[in-house]
């Protein structure tokens, strides 16, 4: 019994060897509880810059407009708005995610890092010109739900290189953003539930699962 043991146990180490080389497995649930709580303060600024109620449909109608405060157009003071989140939560991510990799005395940089970030912002990319394009062709109101889409596929394309809980999320954030393609007008709430409420739920999750 204690030899058969003592072989399970061998195949679980080796196994686990082949998941660390495999996987990425130095993503924060910290960082994505952050992360989340980063993407609700840029949408309640963005309501403030916009001056309207929560459920007040149409806000892209506004973009355009004069702000009153700074004579900056509202277009500029929301691009500023959810780049500096964007900025914060690409560098909270590889912060945090840096010193998980050194807790777990694991490589930071290796070559699956580099294929599971190559995966990931392929897509991410492609979401961001994609986003640009329809700015230029005066959709403004598909730009949010197109994020979420581009960002559920590019979870999905890198979930295979690291925790598969990723992948879920990634499914989640695609069926809101063609859910919200179809309620444009509220496109602010489901951008604040893809990135905000889900990436809090995820990261609890994540932490309570991997790091506890």
């Amino acid at each position: 019994m204690n030899q058969q043991q003592e072989q399970l146990d061998a195949i679980r180490d080796i196994r686990n060897l082949m998941e660390r080389s495999s996987r990425f497995s130095s993503l924060s649930g910290l960082a994505g509880i952050i992360v989340g709580v980063f993407a609700l303060g840029a949408i309640a600024v963005a309501y403030l810059v916009l001056g309207i109620s929560l459920l007040e449909p149409g806000y892209y109608s506004l973009l355009q407009q004069e702000s009153a405060v700074t004579g900056f157009s509202r277009f500029d003071l929301l691009a500023a708005d959810f780049g500096s989140v964007l900025l914060l939560s690409l560098l909270t991510g590889i912060y945090l995610s840096v010193r998980k990799a050194r807790k777990q005395s694991l490589p930071v940089w290796d070559a699956t890092a580099k294929r599971m970030l190559l995966n990931l912002f392929i897509p991410l990319v492609t979401g961001g010109i994609y986003c640009l394009i329809l700015l230029y062709q005066g959709q403004p109101a598909l730009v949010l739900p197109a994020t979420l889409l581009f960002y559920g596929m590019a979870l999905l394309h890198a979930s295979k290189y690291t925790l598969n809980d990723i992948r879920y999320l990634g499914v989640l954030e695609v069926a809101l953003g063609l859910i919200a393609s179809f309620f444009t007008d509220y496109g602010l709430l489901f951008w604040a539930f893809g990135f905000g409420i889900l990436h809090i739920v995820y990261g609890i999750r994540i932490y309570f699962k991997y790091e506890q």
